[in-house]
């Protein structure tokens, strides 16, 4: 092979290479640097999760996956034998309570009455005679029969007796009036006091027994029979299938015709129909969602928002999770039209 050969095949090899080099720049700017014109999203209905605030065992499951329920039915019964334990520590101290507020209440027996009233007759028939006494040594003394010593202890004994008189008086009136005010109080205030935690036992086994707090359909069962769960634990979760919207993930550069209040055609491939709907909330995913980083040539970062929108009527057959197809075609220049205000 001459050398003329050798540098004609040496050219075309490069030129061959720059042909591929060209054709693979050429599918790579067609390809990559244009916008995608579906833009695809998902259905997701309200959910809520059954759980219960007490820790227990499950006992029964009234509901399995699949089955619709109404507001009110019957979904788990837990069995929660420390909360019936409670119950009854409960209502034995308020049981205590009530017997103490009703002794305070009722005030002394009638037999510490009768005692504390003989004690003031006992009291009075000796003041009767300290006083006897004290007359017959104060005319002795003043005959010059007795001595002042005399006297005097004779009148010490009359105020002596006084003061049991009086002392059983209180002791007589304390009997009869009964227990204080402040100790009736106090003794109310215990009753209240065991209710109330009585009330609380309550709202607890209130919740050994879940029921639905809305119409919906159970789509997922956590536990088993038999097992235990903890407070807070989910055992199912409801689906609200009348509760619809779907979700969808754009680049900002692709927001172009989407505005609150707009609304759009998509297209739901499970349901093989076009469904409208109205955008009702856009928000932003943050710096971590970044759709492409800021580049050396002046390119801007571009980022993703959430923008979710609501069929305009209830959708028949809907599943969370079915794919929702949005065209970028579809948004005309009539859905930015629709969201501009009018002119004054």
């Amino acid at each position: 092979m001459s050398a003329k050969q050798q540098h004609n095949n040496i050219l075309l090899a490069i030129a061959g290479f720059l042909i591929v080099v060209i054709i693979v720049a050429l599918i790579g700017f067609l390809a990559l640097d244009r916008d995608p014109d579906l833009i695809q999203g998902q259905m997701e209905v309200e959910e809520y999760r059954v759980s219960s605030k007490v820790p227990g065992r499950i006992l029964e499951l009234r509901a399995k996956e699949g089955d619709f329920v109404h507001k009110g039915d019957v979904l788990a019964i837990i069995d929660a034998p420390e909360v019936k334990a409670k119950k009854v520590q409960a209502e034995s101290a308020r049981n205590a309570a009530s017997a103490l507020h009703e002794m305070a209440d009722n005030g002394a027996r009638e037999e510490t009455i009768r005692g504390a009233f003989e004690l003031l007759q006992q009291a009075k028939a000796a003041n009767d005679i300290a006083r006897k006494t004290f007359e017959r040594v104060n005319n002795l003394y003043n005959e010059g029969v007795v001595t002042a010593q005399k006297r005097d202890e004779a009148q010490a004994a009359v105020e002596a007796t006084n003061a049991q008189v009086k002392a059983a008086q209180s002791q007589y009136d304390m009997a009869r009036n009964g227990a204080r005010i402040e100790e009736r109080k106090a003794s109310s205030a215990q009753v209240s006091q065991a209710s109330g935690a009585i009330m609380e036992v309550n709202s607890y086994l209130n919740e050994t027994v879940q029921v639905a707090q809305m119409d919906g359909e159970v789509s997922e069962v956590y536990p088993k029979v038999g097992e235990l769960v903890g407070t807070g634990t989910p055992i199912m979760t409801v689906s609200m299938l009348d509760d619809q919207w779907a979700t969808f993930n754009i680049r900002e550069n692709q927001l172009k015709g989407l505005a609150l209040g707009s609304e759009v055609t998509v297209f739901v491939p499970a349901l093989d129909k076009e469904v409208k709907m109205k955008v009702y909330y856009m928000k932003d995913k943050g710096s971590f969602a970044v759709w492409k980083a800021t580049k050396a040539n002046g390119q801007y970062d571009q980022k993703t928002f959430e923008v979710k929108a609501r069929p305009l009527k209830k959708l028949e057959g809907v599943r969370p999770g079915m794919s929702v197809i949005l065209k970028k075609s579809d948004l005309s220049e009539k859905t930015q039209e629709a969201v501009k205000p009018e002119k004054k």
